[in-house]
């Protein structure tokens, strides 16, 4: 791969400057990728774990809090793999090469 350019989505490659003033098309992302089966079962899963904590009194409305499964498996939703952390700490983490997660190191959590 060239410097300077990147791979899109689609395989298409796009210039690093380009890239950062072409706007986003979302219809064409909920077409390709948030209208699959799969991905609606998966934002359905997070929906009821976020109700459930709310409806405990764990979450409210604008709180500015996410609701995390520990595990990453949104469809998981025991109470005890849900926890409530802040939109920053739950969308940051540490990741593999393959862009897992990367496994906890001892004595954190």
């Amino acid at each position: 791969m060239k410097a300077g350019y990147h791979k899109m989505p689609d395989g298409t490659m796009m210039k690093d400057s380009e890239h950062k003033s072409a706007k986003r098309n979302y219809r064409k992302e909920y077409d390709n990728y948030h209208s699959a089966p799969e991905q609606k079962l998966k934002r359905a899963s997070r929906n009821a774990a976020r109700a459930m904590l709310s409806k405990g009194g764990v979450t409210s409305k604008g709180d500015g809090k996410d609701v995390d499964h520990k595990d990453g498996n949104p469809k998981n939703n025991k109470r005890s793999n849900l926890t409530v952390k802040s939109k920053a700490a739950n969308r940051s983490f540490p990741r593999t090469a393959s862009a897992k997660k990367a496994p906890a190191k001892k004595g954190t959590k």
